[in-house]
């Protein structure tokens, strides 16, 4: 007997499915990006036996299963990331930018840095790593880096810290590669010192970051520019709660905050950083 032959999805079935992410995410799903949704939805598709787009659609629509609703919003998701990633930018961050902040906080010796959007880890293990490089200058510190994403799947592969050859190979030199991973089988896993230095937890940007805490450097790179302007609205003002008088926001590089927020100016001093426009006192994480 012949398969059932896939039929091509509908422009229905893509608006469908992009109301399920933005009502989950708050992330648009235009219509140039169509192509990327059939593509990332095969592997679940195969795994749930599910012939089609549109018999995915037609599943879901009954409203009975939270569990494949929530594998598909997380399966389209774009989560595309790597080590070190922007070099420049990021060099300039935990070079000058941690300079400044160093001085700033010589008195507490503590460092709050909050990799938000963190997607499989790649950002917040980097951080870990640039200061374990720079280990005697904040030698007595207490840093906590603190990574979220609000994909529970890639948040539970970035706490493993576990990358296959492609993954580790994408921006990471091969000498701090040895440094601080080992090999396991065809992965390689990231040693106690750097995976013990981030703490993950699950967490959606358009809700208040206020259980996370404060923090010193936030980065949320990459992840704005798919909302509308409402919604990056939103989640600039819960950076902007989240970051400490003094300390640093940086986003990707395709993403500013002109035109969509107050909350946040451009860094007079260092490039493609951002500092609080309305400095708010001091508070304890």
């Amino acid at each position: 007997m012949t398969a059932p032959v896939a039929a091509p999805a509908s422009d229905a079935t893509f608006r469908y499915l992009g109301g399920l992410l933005r009502d989950h995410t708050g992330q648009d799903l235009l219509a140039n990006r169509y192509w990327r949704v059939e593509t990332v939805l095969k592997p679940l598709l195969r795994r749930h036996d599910i012939r089609d787009l549109q018999a995915l659609h037609a599943l879901l629509a009954r409203g009975n299963n939270a569990a494949l609703e929530k594998e598909t919003v997380e399966a389209m998701l774009n989560n595309e990331t790597s080590f070190f990633r922007d070099q420049a930018s990021f060099s300039l961050l935990t070079g000058p930018a941690l300079a400044r902040l160093r001085d700033a906080n010589a008195a507490s010796k503590r460092l709050r840095i909050w990799s938000a959007a963190c997607s499989t880890g790649q950002e917040a293990y980097s951080l870990a790593m640039a200061l374990r490089e720079d280990r005697d200058k904040w030698r007595g510190w207490t840093i906590d880096i603190v990574a979220s994403d609000i994909s529970s799947a890639v948040v539970a592969r970035g706490r493993a810290a576990r990358y296959n050859q492609f993954e580790i190979q994408r921006g990471m030199p091969i000498a701090v590669m040895l440094r601080y991973f080992d090999k396991d089988g065809d992965d390689w896993v990231a040693r106690d010192e750097i995976a013990s230095m981030v703490r993950f937890r699950q967490h959606n940007l358009l809700q208040s970051p206020r259980m996370l805490g404060r923090f010193d450097v936030v980065l949320c790179r990459n992840m704005i520019m798919y909302l509308n302007l409402e919604e990056r609205g939103a989640v600039f003002e819960n950076l902007a709660d989240a970051l400490n008088p003094g300390g640093f926001l940086m986003l990707g590089a395709a993403e500013t905050v002109i035109g969509q927020t107050e909350r946040f100016s451009a860094s007079r001093e260092y490039r493609g950083l951002y500092e609080n426009a309305q400095p708010q006192s001091r508070r304890s994480a």
